[in-house]
């Protein structure tokens, strides 16, 4: 569905993408994370026609978006950060609107109307003005618009912002909902969200593609070795120096408590030391209660690729 070959995007001497690659799938879900301003708006510009490139081929669909922008433009359904709206319109009147412009035959514009309102939550909003909508009712007029022509690929540039926990979660089961009959590229910066929604991930910094893989993957090439976290009831300066003997470990950090001690040990590759932690612990007479493996987060993840002075290197499916 997109195809990205050495997307690049200069303004004079900066470079705010810099020689992209990657490809999306007919069906997937695929999200796109970054820091602000690593090149994530200026790429989703260009996919959607709002930008041209500097160098390189975009294709959606199989259609140039340099050459065939109508046609892509067509197949796209576009929810920027800041949603633009007529205030002074009511939600009706506005996608009746919007999908005129999009061409929608006359027979499809009331069906259609209908079919988004039931699923961006807006059965009960036809008749409300948009400038007197909260934030997040706007936000699910956005995303009705960019849904009205039923286009087969949605790119969506924060679709949560402003929703409410419940508003949140309906958006995020919509936006599950949509495949296989729509591709999704989904841009935000709510990891949780990206880690229930989608199913392959590309992240990107200072303009170049740095993973594109799933996030399970992503957090076992990225996690090193096991993490492990214990509690255990004895002295901590003995429990300090039984730990850092174990075979395998690459640190350790320690928090005494009153009674018990918190434990995060972390290895140099893949072992498991739960076996050796409970054996140390039955030497020495402790009390063990806690003893698990402490599973990487794909915030992990993400800041290992992103912080400022991290090596760039590119992990690739």
């Amino acid at each position: 569905m997109i195809s990205v070959s050495h997307l690049t995007k200069r303004y004079r001497d900066f470079v705010a993408v810099d020689d992209v690659s990657f490809e999306v799938r007919k069906g997937e879900i695929v999200g796109f994370l970054g820091p602000n301003g690593a090149g994530k708006t200026t790429t989703m510009r260009i996919l959607a026609g709002y930008l041209s490139a500097t160098a390189g081929d975009v294709r959606v669909a199989g259609f140039d978006v340099r050459t065939d922008s109508l046609q892509v433009r067509r197949r796209i359904g576009y929810l920027p950060e800041s949603v633009p709206l007529y205030p002074e319109m009511r939600v009706d009147e506005y996608l009746r609107y919007r999908a005129k412009i999009k061409r929608l035959p006359a027979r499809r514009i009331r069906p259609m109307i209908s079919e988004v309102k039931e699923r961006c939550g807006l059965l009960a909003m036809g008749r409300h003005v948009i400038g007197r909508l909260s934030r997040g009712y706007r936000q699910r007029v956005g995303l009705a618009d960019a849904l009205i022509h039923d286009p087969e690929l949605l790119i969506l540039d924060e679709p949560t912002l402003g929703l409410d926990p419940n508003q949140n979660r309906h958006v995020r089961e919509l936006i599950r909902s949509l495949a296989p009959r729509h591709t999704v590229l989904l841009c935000t910066h709510i990891l949780p969200e990206v880690e229930r929604t989608c199913k392959r991930l590309l992240i990107i910094k200072e303009g170049r593609i740095v993973a594109a893989d799933t996030p399970e993957n992503l957090k076992n090439q990225l996690g090193g070795g096991n993490r492990i976290r214990a509690q255990i009831k004895g002295p901590a300066k003995d429990v300090e120096r039984e730990l850092s003997a174990l075979p395998h470990v690459q640190r350790f950090h320690l928090q005494p408590g009153t009674v018990w001690t918190d434990c995060l040990v972390e290895t140099v590759r893949e072992v498991d030391l739960r076996p050796n932690i409970f054996a140390l612990t039955v030497r020495n007479g402790w009390e063990l209660r806690e003893l698990r493996l402490d599973n990487r987060s794909l915030e992990d993840v993400y800041i290992g690729l992103t912080r400022n002075g991290a090596a760039a290197t590119e992990i690739q499916p």
